[in-house]
């Protein structure tokens, strides 16, 4: 019970160095050369990863996989991209909004439309509290600015 929540932070934890770095570095007319960059160390952090736990079978596994390596790879793309445009238009205090969007496309389209994966009361719950958060961090933004 407790892992999730450990790997969740693990997650969140990341996600906010990379935001602080994006954030703190010098601002470059290329949008996606910071990207890159991070994703150069990211794939080298994991190249080297793939390599300690070798199992003799990677081959096989990234013949069967690769079509969904793909489609995560595009995932990636389209995930770090918004961050660039998100954070560099409107800053780090956005990721709020990030955050609740991703809650609802992940839970409810990949996890219980296309994965069929248990939903019950509480997560319906959670949804709706979600879906509150987007309104009033939308109405927060509207005040700000207006």
């Amino acid at each position: 019970m407790l892992k999730p929540l450990l790997f969740a932070t693990l997650a969140a934890i990341g996600n906010a160095v990379f935001v602080y770095g994006q954030r703190a570095a010098q601002p470059t007319p290329n949008p996606f050369l910071f990207t890159f960059a991070a994703v150069a160390v990211c794939a080298a952090l994991f190249a080297g990863s793939a390599l300690v736990y070798r199992s003799g079978s990677e081959a096989a596994y990234l013949s069967t996989n690769w079509k969904m390596a793909t489609l995560s790879g595009i995932g990636f793309f389209l995930t770090f991209t918004g961050f660039f445009l998100l954070y560099t238009n409107f800053g780090a205090a956005q990721y709020t909004l990030y955050a609740v969007i991703s809650i609802l496309t992940t839970t409810i389209v990949v996890g219980v439309l296309i994965l069929r994966e248990t939903f019950n009361l509480y997560h319906m719950a959670a949804v709706v509290l979600a879906i509150a958060a987007i309104a009033l961090f939308t109405i927060g933004n509207n005040q700000a600015g207006g």
